[in-house]
């Protein structure tokens, strides 16, 4: 049709041997529709790993639909006009594949792993369920009681009960980045299907959609099948810019303080941390290298000082949690009841130590050294390089190559690093703590 919208096909980044052949090559396509297909081929690579990524998680969720976003990444796994929930489960396993879906609190992920000859197959299933899921009324009442199982678990689960409690602590329990991902249980025993179809129909859209898939593939094949798959219903028939990634305009904000939860429990679970860098903020690269120094290994200070050296806690770890407006820098630790002033003392006098004194530059190699090996040996994994794509994608402003990011990572410095611990370690404290009484 003369001045139809077409596809439009650039490449992002190709990889070459010390020879000159092509290993890797990334290529984006959009479609009329909006939804963007991003794709790696990876020489020698025998499986393909797919992930569709929805713009949305559960800080999109009013608190008449908190869970929603979860509630539905279920639900699609219920069946279609094509297949039901025991035919997508079977599509997948007849071929050997891996299938599985995750939300997050700023998207929605549905991924799988296959050989590179049945990623045909992986497509067509993921696209009858985005565009084509029934969400009929007995699955969602079948499915409630399997979430309200989920929640009761992860009340069960020290680790997720202080970084939930963490989280309402920093934001409030009314904030969408404050309320547990999964919903609770009054606000999922009272959701109904036309709550949940709505939000499917507002969110579930083409410029709201990034396709990602990584391994032995051909890039133009994939586009073509993902046309087809997720052509159903007229799915892809409008014509829609991308939708940009989320950018902040101001700062969700942030209260400090303690907050305390009697589980009987027999440890005590704690998170001691503080405001961090927003996810574009130039200060993530510092702030990932001092975080692998702070807390991220076996030869980090905080394992050293505080399992090492004074034998106070098994597990003990630090993290920095980055969204699009806002962000949290923490070190968790789970440690016998008595011991929990010294865990802390410790701990504060490490944090203190570093913003007041930075680090070597031993240490500095050192940290560089673990977070590039740990990124170059875990993106040989077609599913790890499907999760970069995705996520750079849908949530960045820029996908850097796999070489920018690590010359970003090398280009740190011990004036960096000083900088941004002098200002993020000094920030007001924030403290949750769940044990026993």
């Amino acid at each position: 049709m003369r001045g139809a919208a077409r596809a439009t096909t650039s490449t992002l980044e190709t990889v070459r041997d010390p020879q000159g052949r092509i290993t890797s090559q990334v290529r984006r396509t959009v479609l009329p529709s909006g939804l963007r297909v991003v794709t790696e081929e990876m020489a020698g690579a025998r499986s393909a790993s797919i992930g569709v990524w929805i713009g949305v998680g559960s800080r999109d969720e009013r608190a008449s639909t908190h869970g929603a976003s979860h509630f539905l990444e279920h639900l699609l796994f219920k069946g279609t006009r094509e297949r039901s929930a025991f035919d997508i489960s079977i599509a997948l396993d007849a071929v050997g594949g891996e299938f599985n879906a995750f939300t997050a609190k700023e998207y929605t992920c549905f991924h799988a792993r296959v050989l590179g000859e049945d990623l045909p197959l992986a497509v067509d299933v993921l696209g009858d369920m985005i565009t084509d899921s029934l969400i009929a009324t007995a699955d969602v009442e079948a499915e409630r009681d399997v979430i309200l199982d989920e929640i009761a678990m992860h009340e069960d689960d020290p680790d997720d009960v202080v970084q939930n409690l963490f989280a309402a602590l920093a934001w409030g329990e009314t904030s969408p980045l404050g309320r547990p991902i999964a919903g609770t249980v009054d606000s999922i025993t009272a959701m109904n299907r036309d709550q949940i179809r709505r939000f499917h129909r507002r969110h579930y859209t083409p410029d709201n959609i990034v396709i990602s898939v990584a391994g032995a593939l051909d890039h133009q094949k994939v586009v073509a099948a993902v046309r087809t798959a997720f052509g159903r219903n007229d799915f892809l028939s409008g014509t829609a810019t991308p939708r940009p990634p989320r950018l902040m305009t101001k700062r969700a904000r942030i209260t400090a303080g303690t907050a305390q939860v009697t589980r009987p429990f027999e440890q005590v679970n704690l998170v001691l941390g503080t405001e961090g860098p927003a996810r574009e903020d130039d200060h993530r690269f510092p702030l990932g290298v001092l975080n692998t120094i702070l807390g991220g290994g076996t030869s980090s200070r905080l394992f050293q000082e505080v399992r090492e050296a004074r034998g106070l806690a098994y597990s003990v770890y630090s993290f920095a949690t980055h969204y699009s407006d806002s962000g949290l820098v923490g070190v968790a630790v789970g440690c016998l009841p008595d011991r929990t002033e010294q865990v802390l003392a410790v701990v504060r006098a490490e944090l203190a130590r570093l913003a007041e004194h930075g680090i070597s530059a031993e240490e500095l190699a050192r940290g560089k050294g673990q977070l590039r090996g740990g990124m170059a040996l875990g993106l040989e994994d077609s599913g790890a390089r499907m999760m970069r794509l995705g996520k750079g994608e849908l949530v960045h402003t820029e996908t850097l190559g796999i070489d920018e990011v690590l010359a970003r990572i090398e280009a740190v410095t011990v004036e960096e690093i000083q900088a941004v611990a002098a200002s993020v370690l000094r920030g007001p404290e924030l403290l949750a703590v769940v044990g026993p009484a």
